[in-house]
């Protein structure tokens, strides 16, 4: 039962603390666009799009307003399009990414996900010819997101699809060179995608979801430092109990606002994802929240320690407050959209095998990390391949969105604006995997997919 103290502290959390439901994203399937003539696929799909998440944007907005909950984003995600390019062999599968754009604008949506394809254990029809058109499916839209999954711990990591992500991040990025190589911050690589991702840009609608599904995206950085401020000079117990009771008031909230828009919109509900999904906006850190645990500066030896805690507390306060716990749920660590990460990397407290340790506790991977201009494809192949092997290991989800900084190197700055930010560009291993990655083939699923 609330109280009115639970209601003041939740209207601070609100005012002072950064609180606000991060997106909520409506999941539409597209597998009954399917059709081999292209075109009629591309308008059954804009069609399908338009007339499911027409309502979305106005739904959010009078929520917003009635609660008084800051909602920052609407969205939609859709089946991995390369499924449905699958069904028109021969044809480019861009004309899906200019109807997924038209859409999305008609409709009034920041981000649309799903120009993805799943090649966890080889490439189907339509997988081959969507991955190669990536670079300029990004450069030619505004609102699309692409993913591609390379990796399973069932499946081991396909070691050919790596290899090819390694060129097209490099692509994309050229690309959209005149844009601040915008294009690859909207592609994600990932090792055990979740189906249900309400956050952008590794959102897309998976073959095993409903119809139709509302899944929102909390979070709450600034007042889960908040919480350990006023916990004081405690030992790490009272620290995670204190996450724990944070997490659990952010995940009730989100709760309320995906049921209501559920109702409203006549949509089930999917899933409240939980993630700590920090922004450029001080306070908003979750650098700033390891800080506030005992580290002089977020990247310092401990970091790892920290934020595993941060990570299970999260999750446990979460699972406690919502039996439809979905998503990553957790922690991001994204450093170009961190204010606490981005003064981590400037003055290199964070280092890019530091960040990859975190991403072994964390909810993602190696997330908006600004990387030398002219690096070559094969290096960006081997981040893949080191972060696929985390997540295949773990059995959890990792994923890669790196920029290449095209005519930019180590040290200068790219920035992006608004939610993605910007900050430094990090330094890599001068030496060279290339050997490695020409092999190809398949590493082969760990023993711990071994469990049926």
């Amino acid at each position: 039962m609330l109280n009115s103290h639970d209601i003041l502290e939740t209207i601070n959390m609100i005012d002072n603390e950064n609180l606000d439901i991060r997106t909520i994203t409506m999941g539409i399937s597209l597998l009954d666009c399917a059709d081999s003539d292209i075109n009629a696929a591309c308008r059954k799909v804009y069609d399908k799009v338009c007339r499911y998440a027409q309502n979305l944007v106005k739904t959010g907005e009078a929520i917003s307003k009635e609660y008084g909950i800051p909602i920052i984003h609407k969205r939609v995600s859709v089946t991995p399009i390369a499924m449905i390019a699958a069904a028109c062999p021969g044809h480019e599968p861009i004309a899906f990414a200019h109807a997924l754009d038209r859409a999305a604008r008609a409709i009034g949506v920041n981000f649309i996900g799903g120009y993805s394809a799943l090649v966890h254990k080889g490439f189907g029809p339509g997988d081959y010819n969507l991955i190669k058109s990536i670079p300029q499916a990004l450069s030619e839209t505004e609102f699309v997101c692409s993913s591609v999954n390379i990796g399973s711990t069932k499946a081991g990591i396909n070691m050919d699809a790596v290899d090819k992500m390694g060129r097209i991040v490099l692509e994309t990025a050229q690309a959209t060179a005149d844009r601040d190589c915008i294009g690859a911050a909207k592609l994600v690589v990932f090792c055990n995608a979740p189906e249900d991702n309400p956050f952008m840009a590794g959102a897309f609608h998976g073959p095993g979801e409903p119809d139709c599904v509302i899944n929102v995206g909390v979070s709450g950085p600034g007042v889960v430092r908040a919480a350990i401020a006023k916990a004081g000079d405690c030992d790490i117990t009272v620290i995670a109990d204190t996450i724990k009771k944070t997490a659990f008031k952010i995940t009730r909230m989100g709760q309320l606002v995906a049921q209501e828009a559920s109702r409203r919109l006549f949509v089930p509900f999917g899933i409240v994802d939980l993630s700590l999904a920090p922004t450029p906006a001080v306070g908003d850190s979750v650098a700033y929240i390891l800080e506030e645990m005992g580290l002089e500066k977020c990247g310092a030896h401990g970091t790892t320690a920290c934020l595993a805690l941060l990570n299970d507390a999260v999750k446990k306060g979460g699972v406690m407050a919502s039996s439809h716990v979905g998503g990553l749920s957790g922690a991001f660590i994204p450093v170009t959209e961190d204010a606490g990460m981005i003064e981590a990397a400037r003055c290199k407290a964070l280092s890019i095998t530091k960040l990859e340790a975190m991403t072994a506790v964390c909810s993602v991977g190696l997330d908006m990390i600004n990387i030398p201009g002219d690096t070559p494809p094969e290096v960006i192949s081997a981040i893949i391949a080191d972060e696929a092997a985390i997540g295949m290991v773990n059995s959890k989800t990792t994923a890669v969105r790196v920029i290449p900084a095209i005519g930019k190197h180590a040290g200068d700055e790219l920035n992006f604006g608004g939610l993605l930010g910007g900050g430094p560009i990090m330094e890599l291993n001068p030496y060279s995997p290339q050997k490695f990655i020409k092999r190809g083939g398949r590493i082969p699923a760990p023993m711990q997919s071994l469990k049926n």
